[in-house]
């Protein structure tokens, strides 16, 4: 490895850029180079810099320094203020973060301002106050002597934590994760998706720039297996993994998990259900149905696939979809016209569009979209495709079965509430829900009944960042949010005092 300077991406520019490792509180290269693509051009961005033993080796080293300097001499008051810097400089620097993200994943600025970004920076700010705030537990213990002893738990962090990030939320979900790991103390090695290393680069900067001390924050970039990312998982210094995307993913990382019997959190995918009652205020259930379904170009594990609709208002919902759909535009993501961004690049596109000649095969009837849409010159080297709505599958088609990951969903009617809740469990998944009724009652009744981690009623994607989050059955293990997320990120240690 080499020491270089630090960069600073300006994605405005045409020069391509170095996404280089941060380790120690330096920049440094080391692997070979691959290209970054913008996914709605098709052009390059820059080289990522990809790691691998020796560059994973030498962050988890710096990691576990840190833990023994100054950053674990830290009082927790201490760390606060220096996370709330961070959330700050995020804030300052809110452009640059907006850029490299668009950039990266293509997605429109409006995602990204009002979203994303803000987001990213929120997480600092809510650990830094949470941390500050949770209580443990004591007890008063009776003993033979009648003189009793004093038991009470102290939360103590676990060390190196790795980090491995998904391409469809970059900041946002990273900094879901890093920042309850710093609150708690521990140190962090980041492995980006190789699809959007930017704002991990740029979170490095921001971790510079206010003093979060060498070593606490550090990214290795690069790819999975056989790279900075199986690397990560196996080494032997590093206490708990946290991972945020597809199932099977997650089960290769829980195998490398088990030597040394580390912890594990997982946030994986999802099929997830939405049911609309005739009841529900319509324009309200279809902007919200269309905000889950077309956002991010479908590219949210949260996102709607499935959609039941009670069948009085079926036909009018399915008409009212399909407008939604047909009015997102497509364009450069700084546009403020652009609506729908691009799939991360050819090879998922390649994948979604064999999902929609699947559906085709299996009997679907095509309410719009389906293929890929015509393109101006400028973006017809990106991942475009079509907002797709579909009716008419059969229940076991692979469509309704497996997720997509893309800017789709079919429709179905449903007469009963039963039936509409024994249709939305019938999955091997259980990460999110959305019901849309104006009957209080049975909103209750359906969101208590729908097997999935979080259950929405008249909304979508509206988070309190102190809730528990995560998913049930093959979409997880384990709670983010809150004190949930200091649960994982700490380990608590009991102290028994005889008096």
């Amino acid at each position: 490895m080499t020491v270089e300077a630090s960069y600073r991406p300006d994605h405005r520019t045409a020069e391509p850029k170095q996404f280089l490792h941060f380790i120690g509180g330096r920049f440094v290269s080391g692997g070979d180079c691959f290209a970054n693509i913008n996914p709605a051009t098709g052009g390059i961005i820059g080289q990522v810099h990809a790691g691998g033993r020796t560059e994973v080796d030498a962050a988890v080293a710096a990691a576990k320094a840190a833990l023994a300097g100054p950053w674990g001499k830290m009082t927790v008051a201490e760390r606060s203020m220096l996370l709330h810097k961070v959330a700050a400089e995020i804030t300052r620097r809110f452009e640059d973060f907006v850029e490299a993200e668009m950039a990266d994943t293509g997605q429109p600025r409006s995602v990204m301002e009002h979203a994303f970004i803000p987001r990213g920076a929120e997480n600092f700010g809510i650990f830094a106050d949470l941390v500050k705030n949770v209580p443990t537990e004591s007890f008063m213990t009776p003993t033979p002597d009648g003189a009793g002893a004093l038991n009470y738990a102290i939360r103590v962090p676990k060390g190196v934590i790795g980090v491995i990030c998904p391409w469809n939320a970059p900041l946002l979900l990273m900094t879901w994760k890093v920042a309850p790991a710093l609150a708690c103390g521990n140190t962090v090695v980041v492995k980006p998706s190789e699809e959007t290393p930017a704002t991990a680069t740029l979170l490095a900067e921001v971790c510079a720039a206010v003093g979060i001390p060498d070593g606490v924050y550090n990214v290795v970039h690069g790819r999975g297996a056989g790279s900075a990312g199986e690397y990560l998982t196996t080494h032997s210094d590093v206490a708990a993994i946290t991972f945020t995307g597809e199932t099977t993913t997650g089960a290769t990382i829980m195998r490398a998990a088990a030597y040394r019997i580390r912890d594990v959190s997982f946030e994986l995918g999802g099929k997830n259900a939405g049911v609309v009652f005739a009841d529900c205020d319509f324009d309200a259930a279809v902007d919200g149905i269309a905000r889950a379904t077309f956002i991010n170009c479908g590219q949210v594990c949260l996102g709607t696939e499935r959609v039941y609709v009670q069948r009085p208002i079926f036909e009018r919902f399915v008409a009212a979809l399909k407008a939604r759909a047909e009015a997102l535009t497509v364009g450069m993501p700084g546009d403020r016209t652009t609506t729908l961004g691009p799939l991360i690049n050819h090879e998922h596109r390649e994948k979604v569009l064999r999902y929609y000649k699947l559906a085709l095969a299996d009997g679907a009837t095509v309410v719009t979209g389906g293929g890929i849409p015509q393109l101006p010159e400028e973006l017809s080297g990106g991942s475009w495709i079509q907002p797709t709505i579909w009716t008419d599958l059969p229940g076991d088609s692979a469509v309704l079965r497996e997720e997509i990951f893309g800017p789709c969903c079919h429709i179905a009617p449903f007469d009963s509430e039963d039936e509409a809740v024994t249709r939305a469990n019938d999955t091997e998944y259980g990460l999110g829900t959305t019901i849309w009724t104006r009957d209080l009652a049975r909103a209750h009744r359906v969101a208590s009944r729908i097997e999935v981690g979080i259950a929405w009623v008249n909304s979508w994607f509206l988070r309190d960042l102190r809730t528990a989050f995560g998913g049930s059955k093959q979409s997880g293990i384990g709670r983010e949010g809150g004190v949930h997320s200091l649960e994982f990120y700490t380990e608590l240690r009991n102290i028994c005092v005889k008096l």
